[in-house]
């Protein structure tokens, strides 16, 4: 347990941060019996709420970070409370007063990288357009159709490096006149805001947005839920507006104006994966289905706990970058209900729910059983 700093200043500090809603919580508990942390562990939202009522001058544990930011808890809040404002805005005090457990080690390494090479996981800024190989994708000049904003995971991650270049090919084969950043791109910053480090967030913003205007981009199509979030939701906070479009949407696009023919058959069966940030935070469910199911031969069957009602795979919140025990991952329980389908592969479009799943296949010894793609590489291998 860990004091911060004297009560009065503490409250303060949390309503300037944005914590003020924690006065409406009468303490009904909704959002504990829905938070997904209550199937791996004890943990209340609830409490936290009330500690932050008192002042919260002392810390103990890890819960002020395990919260997600699934979206899950403030649809059934009676009162609208916005617990994940209100966790956000305490992250931000224990942040500035530097108190972190040593399970957020990790996202503190992740925020200095973002500082000097504008990504978290320690790829060199020079080496961010090295996964496009021999595919000759070339930078993004004004008047192109759009911007691919690639993000940090498909940039660097060995994994996430083939969706980008299934992504790229799908757009070649269409036809597509695109373009990228390569080294002026930077994180979107949505992940780090989350963690509390709102002036890391507000610096990768501005930089990003200044590259956008420089070069003349119009329209932007990104592969990661948490980048759509935020140039669609945050970055208006700085007064611009770009077309955004999450790459489900956009292939969709494609097929419908007939630029993209799914022509191979894929005698497959596949369940889809909501991710959050696509989901419940975007209201964006039905164009990866219509997307999956113009592909011939391919089954879509759907998990119990699908759309609004769909299992975080426990990245989001900043948790991809901190440590959690094998018995506490989001992700197994999540491809336990996949395998529980029967289907061959499960499908999402999201980094963080790949890199968990991926690894939740290793963790359940089940590589054999149950492929992970995002829909990126089923749509270039149905070309």
């Amino acid at each position: 347990m860990e004091t911060i700093a004297p009560f009065i200043e503490v409250v303060d500090e949390i309503k300037a941060a944005g914590g003020d809603a924690f006065k409406k919580c009468f303490q009904c508990g909704l959002c504990d019996t829905v938070c997904p942390w209550n199937r791996v562990r004890d943990f209340s939202m609830r409490r936290l709420v009330r500690e932050a009522s008192f002042g919260l001058t002392e810390i103990e544990g890890d819960d002020l970070w395990r919260c997600t930011t699934c979206g899950t808890c403030p649809s059934q809040c009676p009162r609208g409370l916005g617990q994940i404002e209100v966790s956000v805005a305490l992250r931000r005090v224990a942040t500035e007063y530097e108190v972190f457990p040593p399970s957020v080690k990790s996202a503190r390494t992740a925020r200095a990288s973002l500082i000097s090479e504008g990504n978290p996981i320690q790829g060199e800024r020079a080496k961010r357009s090295e996964w496009t190989g021999d595919l000759c994708v070339k930078p993004f000049e004004e008047g192109m159709e759009l911007l691919y904003f690639v993000g940090c995971y498909l940039s660097y991650d060995p994994r996430m490096k083939r969706v980008a270049r299934a992504t790229a090919g799908i757009f070649q084969k269409a036809g597509v006149d695109f373009g990228i950043l390569g080294d002026k791109e930077n994180c979107c910053g949505e992940s780090i805001r989350k963690t509390g480090s709102e002036e890391v967030f507000k610096t990768l913003a501005r930089e990003n947005i200044k590259t956008f205007i420089d070069r003349g981009v119009k329209t932007i199509v990104v592969s990661s839920p948490h980048c759509f979030h935020t140039f669609v939701n945050e970055y208006g906070q700085f007064m611009v507006n770009f077309e955004v479009k999450h790459i489900s949407q956009f292939l969709l696009e494609l097929v419908a104006q007939g630029r993209l023919t799914l022509s191979k058959p894929l005698d497959q069966s596949v369940t889809w994966h909501d991710p959050c940030y696509l989901g419940r935070h975007n209201g964006i469910y039905q164009a990866p289905r219509d997307l999956l199911n113009q592909i011939p031969g391919l089954a879509l069957v759907e998990m119990a706990e699908n759309r609004s009602k769909s299992l975080c795979c426990g990245g989001g919140g900043g948790r991809i970058w901190m440590d959690t025990p094998q018995q506490e991952r989001f992700s197994d329980l999540r491809l336990n209900q996949a395998r529980g389908t029967g289907a061959d592969i499960l499908a999402t479009a999201c980094p963080y729910c790949i890199t968990n799943f991926e690894e939740s296949r290793l963790n359940l010894g089940c590589e054999d059983e149950i492929q992970v793609k995002d829909i990126a590489e089923i749509i270039h291998g149905a070309l």
